[in-house]
Order: C-alpha cells, then sequence, then structure tokens
C-alpha cells in the first residue's frame, strides 16, 4: 500500500545515564498499558555500578478504553496484531539504530530488555533476521510472537544470550508461552538462562537478581 513503508517517528524516551563512558547499553520496552517510565527503575537494580546506558522507550500505541501506551494490539494472546506489530517493530528498530550512531555502543553491547508485551517486542527485535545480532534479550513474562510474515531467525545469531523469566501463576500470559520461548531458543542453539517462580504476572525479586546476575555475563562485563 502506498505510504506503507513511510519512516515511523521517533519514538518518546528516558534514559538514565551511566556513570562514565558506557560499557553497554539497555534498552527497555514496558509492558501493555503503561509509559517509558514504568521499567526506569530497573537500571539501577540491574546495573548498581551503573556501567550501562539505560534508555526506555514508550509504545507509539493509544487505545480507546486503555491508559498507557501500547507496541501492538492484541487479538489474541500469543499472536500480535500484524499491522501495529510491524509498525511497532520499525519504530524500535529506528530507535536502537540511532542509539548505536549517538552512543558508539553497537549492537553485540546491547541487552534489548522488557516486561510483558515489551518483552514481546524485546524478542521480535532480537530474532529478526533483518536486524543486527544484539548481546542479549532479557525477557519477561513475554513470549515469541506468531505473526504472519515474520518469524525468529535463530541459525544466524547464536552468539545472542537469552535471559527469560516467568511466573507459574501468571494470569495474563500464561507460563506455558516462557517455557515455549525456552524451548523454541534452546533448539535455535541459543543460550538461554530460564527462571520460573511462584509469582503472577510481575517481576518477582528471584527473577530480578537472577537478571542481575546474567546481564553483565551477556555483555561481557
Amino acid at each position: 500500500m502506498e505510504g506503507s513503508a513511510a519512516k515511523p517517528a521517533p519514538l518518546v524516551t528516558v534514559e538514565r545515564p551511566a556513570a562514565g563512558d558506557p560499557e553497554g547499553l539497555l534498552v527497555l520496552h514496558h509492558g501493555r498499558g503503561t509509559n517509558e517510565r514504568d521499567l526506569l527503575g530497573l537500571g539501577d537494580a540491574l546495573d548498581p555500578e551503573r556501567r550501562l546506558r539505560v534508555v526506555s522507550a514508550r509504545g507509539p500505541l493509544q487505545l480507546p478504553g486503555w491508559s498507557g501506551y501500547h507496541w501492538y494490539v492484541v487479538p489474541e494472546v500469543g499472536y500480535p496484531d500484524p499491522q501495529t506489530f510491524e509498525a511497532a517493530r520499525a519504530a524500535l528498530a529506528e530507535l536502537h539504530d540511532r542509539l548505536w550512531v549517538e552512543t558508539g555502543v553497537g549492537p553485540e553491547r546491547t541487552v534489548l530488555g522488557g516486561f510483558s508485551m515489551g518483552a514481546v517486542m524485546s524478542h521480535a527485535l532480537g530474532w529478526s533476521g533483518d536486524r543486527p545480532p544484539v548481546a542479549g534479550v532479557m525477557a519477561f513474562s513475554g513470549f515469541v510472537p506468531t505473526v504472519p510474515g515474520w518469524e525468529p531467525s535463530l541459525a544466524d545469531r547464536t552468539s545472542t544470550r537469552a535471559f527469560v523469566a516467568h511466573g507459574d501463576r501468571d494470569p495474563v500470559i500464561d507460563v506455558e508461552f516462557g517455557r515455549a520461548a525456552r524451548d523454541l531458543l534452546e533448539r535455535g542453539g541459543i543460550d538461554v538462562t530460564y527462571v520460573e517462580t511462584p509469582v503472577g504476572h510481575q517481576i518477582g525479586p528471584t527473577s530480578l537478581a537472577a537478571a542481575g546476575a546474567w546481564l553483565p555475563e551477556a555483555l561481557g562485563l
């Protein structure tokens, strides 16, 4: 369709800077119905030494009847709406490319992280064959999406590490989605750290501590 390839509008972002020259980049993608500030506090929790530049982005959509912002429309859990999913993927690709140029910190020193819907987008950008391989994908309470016209590309990015955390009492995105993501990535040759805990749809303290240990390892720090 004419105009469908137009450059996406820049996403709104906030950040927590590194204490000095950044040794890596952590880009965070929030969950459904929140905003760019929702996950920013993870910066200090995961990187207390402030070695990383931490950037958190706002989803591009506002939806009737919902507060906050969204990355895509949800017709069914696990199956994002293709049009809004691809628009969000394009907007995030533009953001990531711009951050790599601005900071001089490349994809090989970048981790893409998110919660819920933001975890889905982290998977989508991390495992897209048309994107540069990153150091790691950190996904809390999400899934690898099923979208017509998109599929994960794993054989060409086995250097990318994955952290997948899910609560076995999650009433929003069932834990089977987290287990399926783990299994899919492991079959594709990805080094996966999987953490399953007795919590609901949230980032629990056990998962947070495990992510904090995994992050510097993924970045080689």
